[in-house]
């Protein structure tokens, strides 16, 4: 059965090494797990998975190979036939048949009940009040209704009164193919790191201290600056138009990323960058800043990332003066090409899902003006970009 959950796992596309398989089974054989379902699901996830974009696939997987307490119950020799966790029948009771039905004392209680109960119960139940089965009053089973009752092998909530759900999807939101948000690009962006010890001595080097102090006889304290990201991030964003309909991802973005970086610097443009940006769009209009000015003032090892959907009129891109809110003296693609010019590491993140691109006439222009650096606002899409930006 563990061979079979080792095989489901590589065929869901997750990297699951024989190795790690192996660990599974080592720390089983040593019973770290105890026996409970509970531990056995956290035990296989932490030796299991790699990366948290693939913990919504390993309980999908879990799910289907375990079937919630089918193959490993609270007790040594007990397991439930797949067949007593098949919806036969759908309990109906009235209010009043609801009314009448008590917890059993609580969490404790109930677990403990459901451990006898596994080992009385010798065959398939369906209906009743005590027995694991289907439609019941039973507190655990599937179908049936109970105040306070352990969910089983049922497909989802009916009376939301279950207070544990052993197949409960936790992580679906983590799915590399989702748009991102902003605990999510907060785990991304955690990649992008290159780590240095700069400033103020102000953290205790103990490796340092206990060498010194042993080679001179006494405590001698030595401290160090503090391990700090060293990576530099200077971004454009594209604002208004239709770029409104993407506010909530871009924002997100721009909430992770100043969390995530200590050196972070930011603009913004409309629909192509051109010979000026802005920093406050409440003030777009009177406070703008040449955009040589940003270019001369940021060094060439900061990174460069674009956001914007690079939906406009190819014009913007190809002509002078085809700028939509102004006589632009100079095509947005000499801008473009002059930032890639300056700073090598440079993409463009889009939040238009990336099967669309081609939709689109300027999107094309862009990536391929962009070296084909262009990814979707997405966890696999900023995975890629940021490998691209720490090459």
């Amino acid at each position: 059965m563990f061979t079979t959950f080792f095989h489901e796992l590589k065929a869901a596309k997750i990297p699951v090494s024989l190795r790690e398989y192996l660990t599974l089974m080592e720390a089983l054989s040593a019973d770290l797990a105890n026996r409970r379902v509970e531990n056995f699901y956290y035990l296989a996830r932490a030796s299991l998975v790699k990366d948290e974009r693939h913990l919504d696939r390993f309980d999908q997987v879990f799910g289907h190979v375990f079937k919630g307490l089918d193959l490993m119950s609270e007790m040594e020799t007990v397991a439930l036939p797949d067949e007593w966790l098949r919806a036969v029948s759908e309990l109906h009771l009235t209010d009043e048949q609801k009314a009448e039905i008590e917890a059993l004392g609580g969490w404790e209680k109930i677990m403990e009940e459901l451990q006898k109960r596994l080992q009385e119960q010798k065959g398939r139940h369906q209906g009743g009040n005590k027995w694991i089965g289907t439609g019941g009053k039973s507190p655990f089973g599937a179908y049936g209704y109970n105040p306070a009752g352990i969910r089983i092998g049922q497909k989802e909530s009916r009376h939301r009164r279950a207070i544990k759900v052993w197949d409960k999807r936790e992580f679906r939101d983590l799915d590399d193919s989702v748009e991102i948000g902003t605990r999510n690009i907060k785990v991304a962006l955690r990649k992008l790191r290159q780590f240095a010890r700069t400033g103020a001595h102000d953290e205790l080097d103990l490796d340092d201290t206990i060498r010194s102090s042993a080679h001179k006889g006494y405590i001698d304290i030595k401290m160090r600056p503090e391990r700090r990201n060293a990576v530099k991030v200077l971004m454009f964003f594209d604002v208004g138009g239709s770029m409104d309909w993407h506010i909530k991802g871009v924002e997100e973005l721009f909430s992770a990323a100043r969390t995530e970086f200590k050196h972070l610097e930011y603009c913004y443009f409309h629909n192509c960058l051109y010979e000026e940006i802005w920093r406050d769009n409440a003030r777009r209009w009177n406070e703008k800043t040449a955009t040589w000015d940003v270019l001369h003032t940021y060094p060439s090892d900061y990174k460069v990332i674009f956001v914007g959907d690079a939906s406009m009129s190819p014009y913007e891109i190809t002509h002078a003066g085809g700028a939509v809110e102004h006589m632009n003296p100079e095509a947005g693609a000499v801008w473009l090409k002059r930032v890639m010019d300056i700073y090598p590491h440079t993409v463009w993140l889009n939040p238009v899902p990336e099967a669309q691109w081609e939709w689109t006439h300027s999107i094309g222009l862009i990536k391929r003006l962009m070296g084909g650096r262009m990814y979707p606002l997405t966890l696999d899409g900023l995975d890629r970009a940021i490998r691209e930006l720490m090459r």
